[in-house]
This record gives structure tokens, C-alpha cells and sequence, in this order.
């Protein structure tokens, strides 16, 4: 065996299983050719060395980064002139993923995380899109007629480290712009990921824990209207245009600072900048004690809200200073729980609940912790990760209830308490009643307007759906969780009969996200009732690995849809897609 470093091209057919179920026999002609024309060709001309080819796909090695992404570049630019005039269902499409990275050669093969980032990268492109690693955006930069489009950190699948991910976008610069959204009509303002001035990594979560309750504050009112964390968050680490991120986000405002948190000592500074103009608007900091830290945030979210919104009602004033729970200890326990919450992994939501348990241990009045406890339950439940199903029902219940008991003012454990009663109990009326009362109370909240389109699911209203998740992707455009609200909207289409839409909205989520189980569901289902069944068959193959005990027979303990008719066509679905009784 021998070590080097390398490039690696990741490549496949978009929806192929589509395309051969199609025109089988055309689809392989067409391939074969594209082939033999353009790809081969391309990756001799830049001495690339063709490791081994699938069905749809290939992995090459190449020696020079920037011969392998001119390779992909050259390679989709032809790709769109050979499409052309073609319809959509004919179009062969490819998806490219590239690394460098230090790679093992055995016989002719080659492994190595390298390789395996590669690959994930390819399952995060666009058909006919090309993603690459920050070392081949590094290494590229400036060589070639393109422009790159920083999609954050990533974590990919079988990967330990987090990886930034750059798209690649063939037009050059202009082609890089992504189109501005329309702006609210009032006030708006997205907060980015404050910078950690302590010089301690592991006080990361401590200030992403201050800048999450400024977001929550400041969402209180319904005058503002406030970008939610998920989407604010995917800016954290990077270098930003304060003008580009006002259009990404479409806001009028911006909210940038920095938290610095010394033994017991905390400075927050920050300043408000008007994204139409760059100009700053106010700037400030505030210093205290660890005792102090929920009477800082009150400083920084009344200054924010005082340079932009000086005539908000006093009342709303009042609403947003609400502590969270009197225990500092309990709240950091709260802050780990919540930044292990954000990775969707199994380890990282047992990890998550074991904090917010600790948070309920030293302070049994917190709201929120018993509501993002439900919601770690909720999280095992999507994610098919429930062992003993009986006693996790019983604990999500006694944890939502307790959440709406503590917390009748708290839209944060309303909506958490609401989707764990709705979605693992099957309480559906009462969860969505606690839903509604937490969008009363604060409108910018995103994940209750997803929570109630999930709810709205369950009771059979697909147009509700998909209205209510469109809600809460307008308070979240980036979300890196977006592939859970593709999934939402694509059931609702499902539902309403359109399985086409579904399945395309459907399918690239549960690439995205592989182990979210509903995603696979919905792509299985769809593609079978659109009459797709070898890419029905596929995604179908997905599941039954991802969760191998389910049947047609404990379909209703996945989702508890209440109408007759809509589970008659899910199950059917299903069923057709290969579901066993």
C-alpha cells in the first residue's frame, strides 16, 4: 500500500433511478456517449486517472487541484450545451464533489477520508453543480473563470470534523450573487454569531448561548421582524459583507459583536448596522458579573430595539426581560444542551438530553429545558432512534407537560411542549392549541411555524402545510435544517395528491440528510405513486437499512396521521415502493 496526497473527484448522474425508469435503454445510450465525447476526454486532457466507475458514477484521481476542478468545470459547461433543447425528463445531469487529502492506493483503489469527503460533496451538489473543500477553494482561488459561494461548515455523513463547503458557480462573479429577498414591512433584523473573545474554545457555546437569547428577546416583538438562529448561525466563522448578508437574509438591520467571559467577569459589545447603507447606526458595550449576564442581554436587546423601534409599546418592553431560570448553573447546562441539539446525530441528542436533564436537576422550574427535553424525544422519534418505545412516549408527555405548565408565557416551551404532545404522544389537538399559543405570543418564531405545519400534517390539511413551513423558511432561509422543512413541504404535496412535486422535494433531502428517516419515507412513497419505481425501489432500499423493523403493520407509530384516507395513501404508498406487511 501507498500514501499521497491528492485530488479527488467525486461524480454521479442526478435522479438516474428517475431517468432509467423513464427510458431505460435511452438513458444508458445517452450516458455511454456523454461519456465517450466529453468526460473521458476531459480527464485525460488534465491527466486525471479514472479509479473506478459505478452505474452512474465515477472516482478520479488527479495530481493538481486545479487541473481536477478545471476538469469539472469544463466538464458541466459542456454538459449544459449538451442539453440544450432537450426536455427536462431527458437531461442527464452530473453532480460533482472535490477534495484534497491525503489518500491510500491499494491495487488500483484508493480510500481514505479524502476520498469519503469527496464523495459527501458530491451529495451536496446541485445537478449539474459542482462543491469542493475550503483546501480546493484555497488552492484555485483566482486560477479559473468561476466564482465561489461559501455554503458554511457542513457535517457530512461518517466525517468527525465539521467541512467547509464552497459551491462552485460556473458564470464567474456575477453568476454569485444570490437574488434579494423582499424586505418585511417592518422593522427587520438579523443578530450574527457574536465573536468568543475568552481565547477558550469551550466557551463557544457560551457565547452562541448569549446571542441566542438576544434572538429570542428581540423576536418578542411583534413589531420586528427577526431572522431566526439556524439562518443568522450559518455566518458563524466567516468574514462578512454586512450588505451581502442584508439581502441574503432580506433585513434592514444587522446586529454583529463580540462576548468575552473572564473567571466571572462578562464584557458583551456590539453594534447595529443599517445593511441598506453600511452605516453604523449604534455601538456599545456592557460589562458585569456572570450574576449580571441576563441583565446585559436586557441592555443590549433594549439598545437594539431603541435605535430601530423607538415606539414599540412598553408592554412588549417589559415581555422580553424574562430570565429563563434564576440558576446560572442550570443555564449553561441549558447552553451545552442546546449546542449539542444543533448537530443531528444520535450521540449528540443523547448528549443534549443528559444536559437539559441536569438543567431540570438544578433548577425543576425551567421551562425550556423540560420543553427542549420533549424535544430531543421528538428528534429520537424522526430520527428512528427510540429503544424502548413505551417509556420514551410516557417521558415526552410528563416533560411537554410540565414545559406548558412552567412556561404559559414562553413561546419557546409551548411550541417544543406542543410537537412533543402532537408528534410522539399523539395528543395532535392539544399539541396544536400549545402551538398556536406560542405563535400568538411571538410570530418570528420559525420552529413554530414548522412545528404547526408538521401538526397541520397530522390533521390532514396539506395546503396548511405548506403555507405554515414557507412561514417559517422566510424567518430561516438558510437553515442548514432545511432538508427538514423541504421534507414537511414535500409531505403536504404528498398529501394533496402531488407526487411529483413531493418527490422532488423529497428525494435531495434525503440525500441531504440520510438518517432522517421521514425524508426517505417521503421520497420512497412518492416516487412509487408518480409512477417512478426503480427510484421508489431505491430510496426504499435506503430504508429499510436506515430502520429495518419497519413494516407496513407499525407504519402509524412513525407518524400519526389522522385521517383514514391519508394514511390509506401514505401506507399505499409505501407498500407499492416494497414496505413489507
Amino acid at each position: 500500500m501507498e500514501r499521497r496526497l491528492a485530488a479527488i473527484l467525486a461524480a454521479d448522474v442526478a435522479g438516474y433511478s428517475r431517468l432509467m425508469g423513464v427510458d431505460e435503454e435511452g438513458t444508458l445510450v445517452g450516458l455511454k456517449d456523454h461519456r465517450s465525447v466529453l468526460v473521458d476526454p476531459k480527464i485525460e486532457e488534465y491527466r486525471g486517472r479514472i479509479v473506478k466507475t459505478t452505474g452512474d458514477g465515477m472516482l478520479v484521481e488527479f495530481a493538481s487541484v486545479v487541473d481536477s476542478l478545471r476538469c469539472a468545470v469544463e466538464i458541466q459547461r459542456g454538459m449544459l450545451g449538451r442539453n440544450a433543447g432537450l426536455p427536462q425528463e431527458k437531461r442527464i445531469e452530473f453532480r460533482v464533489g472535490i477534495n484534497v487529502g491525503d489518500i491510500i492506493i491499494d491495487g488500483g483503489d484508493i480510500f481514505g477520508d479524502g476520498v469519503n469527503v469527496a464523495a459527501r460533496l458530491e451529495g451536496l451538489a446541485e445537478p449539474g453543480g459542482i462543491c469542493v473543500s475550503a483546501r480546493v477553494h484555497e488552492d484555485t482561488r483566482g486560477k479559473l473563470d468561476i466564482a465561489f459561494e461559501d455554503a458554511g461548515e457542513q457535517r457530512l455523513k461518517n466525517i468527525a470534523r465539521p467541512v467547509r463547503v464552497y459551491r462552485v458557480r460556473l458564470g464567474g462573479e456575477a453568476a454569485a450573487a444570490r437574488p434579494a429577498l423582499a424586505l418585511p414591512d417592518k422593522p427587520s433584523i438579523a443578530v450574527l454569531p457574536f465573536a468568543n473573545m475568552s481565547g477558550d474554545p469551550e466557551q463557544e457555546y457560551f457565547a452562541d448561548g448569549m446571542v441566542e437569547e438576544i434572538i429570542t428577546a428581540l423576536s418578542r416583538f411583534r413589531s420586528l421582524f427577526v431572522i431566526a438562529r439556524n439562518s443568522s448561525f450559518t455566518y458563524k466563522g466567516r468574514a462578512v459583507d454586512v450588505k451581502q448578508v442584508g439581502r441574503d437574509l432580506g433585513v434592514r438591520y444587522v446586529l454583529e459583536g463580540s462576548v468575552r467571559k473572564s473567571g466571572t467577569k462578562v464584557r458583551i459589545a456590539g453594534q447595529l448596522v443599517d445593511a441598506s447603507t453600511g452605516a453604523h447606526l449604534w455601538a456599545d458595550r456592557f460589562d458585569g458579573g456572570l450574576e449580571d449576564i441576563f441583565d446585559l442581554q436586557d441592555q443590549v436587546t433594549a439598545s437594539v430595539v431603541g435605535a430601530i423601534a423607538p415606539k414599540l409599546e412598553q408592554a412588549e418592553i417589559e415581555r422580553s426581560k424574562r430570565k429563563p431560570t434564576e440558576s446560572l448553573d442550570a443555564y449553561d447546562f441549558y447552553l451545552r444542551g442546546a449546542a449539542c441539539f444543533s448537530r443531528w446525530t444520535q450521540e449528540a441528542t443523547d448528549e443534549a438530553l443528559s444536559h437539559f436533564r441536569r438543567a431540570i436537576e438544578l433548577d425543576p422550574n425551567f421551562a425550556s429545558a423540560h420543553g427542549m427535553a420533549a424535544r430531543c424525544y421528538v428528534r429520537r422519534e424522526a430520527g428512528g432512534w427510540m429503544t424502548d418505545r413505551s417509556h420514551d412516549i410516557a417521558e415526552t408527555a410528563r416533560l411537554a407537560r410540565r414545559a406548558a405548565e412552567l412556561g404559559k408565557d414562553d413561546a419557546h416551551a409551548l411550541c417544543a411542549a406542543g410537537f412533543g404532545l402532537a408528534w410522539v404522544v399523539g395528543d395532535i389537538e392539544d399539541g396544536d392549541a400549545l402551538i398556536e399559543r406560542a405563535l400568538a405570543l411571538n410570530p418570528n418564531l420559525a420552529a413554530a411555524w414548522l412545528f404547526s405545519g408538521w401538526v397541520k400534517l397530522c390533521l390532514g390539511e396539506p395546503e396548511a402545510v405548506i403555507e405554515r413551513i414557507a412561514r417559517a423558511m422566510r424567518l430561516s432561509p438558510h437553515d442548514p435544517h432545511m432538508f427538514g422543512l423541504h421534507t414537511g413541504i414535500a409531505f403536504g404535496h404528498f398529501l394533496a395528491g402531488r407526487y411529483a412535486e413531493a418527490s422532488s422535494l423529497a428525494e435531495p433531502a434525503a440525500r441531504e440528510q440520510s438518517n432522517f428517516v421521514l425524508a426517505t419515507c417521503v421520497a420512497a412513497a412518492s416516487a412509487a405513486l408518480a409512477g417512478r419505481q426503480s427510484e421508489a425501489e431505491k430510496a426504499m432500499a435506503r430504508l429499510r437499512q436506515l430502520m429495518p423493523e419497519l413494516r407496513v403493520s407499525n407504519l402509524k407509530n412513525l407518524i400519526p396521521l389522522q385521517r383514514s384516507e391519508d394514511f390509506a395513501k401514505w401506507s399505499g404508498g409505501l407498500r407499492k415502493a416494497g414496505l413489507p406487511e
